[in-house]
């Protein structure tokens, strides 16, 4: 495939989109996803609007996590799988965007935390060094930065050359966090980032999303339609690989317009 479909400066334009022009940072049109045969998607539009938490909710295998991974164009490296229709992000189709740039501004966090077998200071830094930044003194600052956005630097300011891996489990959940911020996206996913932590982490993570989305604008999948309730701003409720209703959060759940979305969260799904 040609280099020149690709827009490939981190400082183009399109990156560039002002908020007053539009809130909206990625829109779903009539998007369509099949593996071989089967189709995981059905016609999805839904816009994700700038700075805001959207969460994405509905029962296991509706197709919540494959939408997710449409944002950073991580299903492209399964095989047989096909996407049709439009995603674009801040008004340019991500397909005209080279993967590994869109990866840096759209930033994954996983289900199960995922340090690197290396020390926080270098988990950190193994983003940026890999984009050729050496400045060790930026660097330096960076790791300060990014553990203290990811609400961790307090708690590990003294073992930074210790393994990542020592950490707890709720620990290595925002330093894979705070890994992802140090790249500086825009936009961060989260599948289900909190569904193999405690209740006690659990709720750091929470408070913790709360802060990002001053600077960065988060869509969750969740299980949890409480949590969902806590940390989102928007819902947008999937069943069998459509979209069944979308709305601000607090009109979603007290006011559901449609009765597979009612039936749901009044726990009558069956």
């Amino acid at each position: 495939m040609s280099d020149e479909k690709y827009t490939e400066k981190l400082d183009t334009p399109i990156f560039e989109q002002t908020e007053e022009k539009s809130p909206v940072i990625f829109e779903a049109k009539n998007l369509n996803l099949f593996y071989d045969d089967n189709q995981a998607l059905k016609d999805i539009n839904i816009k994700i609007y700038k700075n805001k938490v959207t969460a994405f909710i509905g029962p296991s295998g509706c197709g919540k996590s494959t939408f997710l991974r449409c944002f950073d164009r991580m299903n492209d490296l399964i095989d047989g799988c096909k996407v049709t229709g439009e995603l674009l992000y801040n008004g340019v189709d991500i397909n005209k965007i080279n993967p590994i740039l869109l990866r840096s501004r759209v930033g994954m966090v996983f289900q199960q935390p995922n340090p690197f077998p290396m020390s926080i200071k270098d988990n950190i830094t193994y983003g940026p060094r890999c984009q050729g930044i050496k400045d060790k003194k930026y660097l330096h600052q960076l790791v300060i930065d990014s553990l203290k956005e990811g609400a961790l630097y307090d708690e590990v300011k003294d073992r930074l050359k210790e393994s990542g891996m020592a950490l707890s489990g709720g620990q290595q959940q925002r330093l894979c966090i705070a890994r992802c911020v140090a790249m500086h996206p825009d936009v961060i996913l989260m599948d289900e980032p909190t569904s193999a932590l405690d209740p006690i982490a659990t709720s750091k993570i929470e408070s913790l999303i709360q802060k990002l989305k001053e600077k960065y604008t988060i869509i969750i999948v969740t299980h949890n339609m409480q949590q969902a309730t806590r940390v989102s701003d928007y819902t947008a409720f999937f069943m069998l690989g459509k979209l069944i209703e979308f709305n601000k959060t607090e009109e979603f759940f007290s006011h559901p317009k449609e009765k597979e979305s009612n039936d749901y969260i009044t726990g009558r799904f069956s």
